[in-house]
């Protein structure tokens, strides 16, 4: 952003953008807060206790429902139409069809 851009801004927009800085200064602090703590934390554990990930994974539960129901109307597809659609993924690719071990 150039200063003429910048003096074009009213004094609003110049506090939303401070306070959007602000923002990012303290969430990158944090950040290393965390990190600098749950380094500390793991380099000071008992022995043979688990290590403490930094971040959590997040994995969203399975709709046990929906796999099933999927699940069927592949196997019925594939009864009716075969798999042929496996070959040609193999011939449009230019790749040979693995064997069965």
């Amino acid at each position: 952003m150039s200063k003429q851009e910048f003096n074009q801004l009213t004094e609003l927009e110049k506090l939303f953008i401070m306070k959007e800085w602000e923002n990012k200064i303290v969430f990158e602090s944090t950040i290393v807060r965390n990190a600098v703590l749950n380094a500390e934390q793991n380099m000071n554990r008992k022995k043979n206790s688990r290590f403490i990930e930094l971040h959590k994974k997040r994995q969203k539960k399975m709709d046990r429902n929906y796999t099933t129901n999927a699940l069927q109307v592949i196997l019925a597809n594939e009864e009716l139409e075969g798999k042929l659609w496996v070959d040609q993924i193999y011939n449009a690719n230019g790749l040979r069809k693995p064997r069965k071990q």
